[in-house]
């Protein structure tokens, strides 16, 4: 089997949205503390063996794989089994993120895998319970859940997690927080 590292994990970077209430802003070019908000994606992935980028390509200081998801803005879902199909390697659990939380952290994913043993996966859950587009899932079981090509597209993600077992990793200081807004950014 191929060595992917101590977590045997690849991750998706979910960047593909229509960015509305940032007047259509492209979110992974957006900057914050003097990086843009993909370059913080990144970090955090950085035990990943492979990354796959789902938006347009813009550039980085880590190789990556870009790709879109087709039809183009069909959800988190789409997005999500489109990037799995674009990875390279077969890794043991895909690592989750959406490239608009800049706070999640390389510790953060660590944290993930350790709640995730013997478990479907694990997924950060925000102060007010919700759970958030930062998680690790058993690439197998995902698998076992996927719908078709045409039930993804706009599809919950509570949804296609539904059957799985995952645990609830809590969030610790910032790490919850998204970009959603100017004021959203201007409040990180």
């Amino acid at each position: 089997m191929e060595d992917l590292g101590p977590f045997g994990f690849c991750a998706v970077v979910l960047a593909g949205g229509t960015a509305a209430r940032l007047d259509g802003a492209d979110k992974a070019s957006i900057e914050l503390d003097g990086r843009t908000l993909l370059a913080h994606a990144l970090d955090a992935l950085v035990d990943a063996a492979e990354v796959v980028v789902v938006g347009d390509p813009v550039p980085t200081e880590r190789p990556v794989t870009f790709c879109r998801e087709s039809p183009r803005y069909g959800g988190p879902v789409a997005g999500l089994l489109t990037g799995v199909d674009a990875l390279l390697r077969t890794p043991r659990t895909v690592g989750v993120l959406a490239v608009d939380m800049p706070r999640v952290t390389a510790l953060t994913f660590r944290r993930l895998h350790e709640a995730a043993a013997g478990r479907d996966g694990a997924v950060l859950v925000g102060p007010d319970g919700r759970r958030q587009l930062a998680m690790v899932l058993d690439a197998g079981r995902l698998d076992d859940v996927r719908p078709d090509l045409e039930g993804q597209h706009g599809m919950a993600v509570r949804r296609l997690l539904g059957p799985l077992d995952l645990a609830d990793v809590a969030a610790t200081a910032d790490e919850h927080r998204d970009v959603d807004t100017w004021l959203d950014l201007r409040d990180l």
